[in-house]
């Protein structure tokens, strides 16, 4: 079928995004073109202002709008425990349970040999000095339940068990091959609830 060379590049933005394939990205489409001009500028700002305000914490390197994030600002939080998690929409997920309250390390992806990425590209580095300088006692191991999460909660337990913190996993309510992002409220908050130690 031939589109109109406007709505075809439409498509071809859509489709880009993770997870959306050819009929998703024309739905998509065709749901913007039923928009009114002021509600598709509203969304069309929306993602221009998310680029500009959004960075991530200089600590933890979560999402923030400034040098540090709220949860590294909060003062009630127990920044005793460190969950360190692969991604800043993972600590989103872990948020909604309410069951946690420490702070959060994010690694910003997952040990992958095959895709080039190594303990190098993670945030390793910086989440030993924060041991080290911050007086944790409790990292929580929050990678996804997959070959790669599991390569990278083996690689950490094996750099933290050394340091004077006690290394534990969130156990095992999530699925295999899935990701916490996906996981609902109880299966998470069990997961936090019933984690072990490395």
């Amino acid at each position: 079928m031939v589109y109109p060379n406007a709505l075809h590049k439409l498509i071809e933005v859509f489709r880009r995004f993770p997870g959306i394939g050819p009929k998703m990205a024309q739905r998509l489409a065709f749901y913007l073109l039923d928009r009114s001009r002021d509600e598709v500028v509203a969304i069309a700002r929306a993602m221009v202002e998310a680029k500009d305000k959004l960075t991530y914490c200089e600590t933890c390197g979560s999402l923030a709008e400034a040098d540090k994030c709220s949860y590294c600002n909060d003062p009630k939080r127990d920044h005793s425990t460190v969950c360190i998690v692969q991604e800043p929409r993972d600590v989103l997920v872990l948020e909604r349970t309410g069951q946690y309250r420490g702070i959060y390390h994010v690694l910003h992806g997952a040990l992958s040999p095959l895709d080039g990425i190594g303990p190098e590209e993670l945030r390793l580095d910086q989440l030993i000095q924060r041991i080290n300088e911050e007086k944790i006692n409790e990292a929580i191991i929050a990678t996804n339940p997959n070959v790669e999460g599991d390569a990278t909660a083996g690689y950490l337990a094996k750099q933290l068990n050394p340091l004077p913190v006690k290394v534990t996993r969130i156990a095992f309510g999530l699925p295999v091959g899935g990701d916490i992002e996906y996981a609902d409220e109880l299966t998470l908050s069990r997961a936090i609830n019933g984690r072990r130690e490395m």
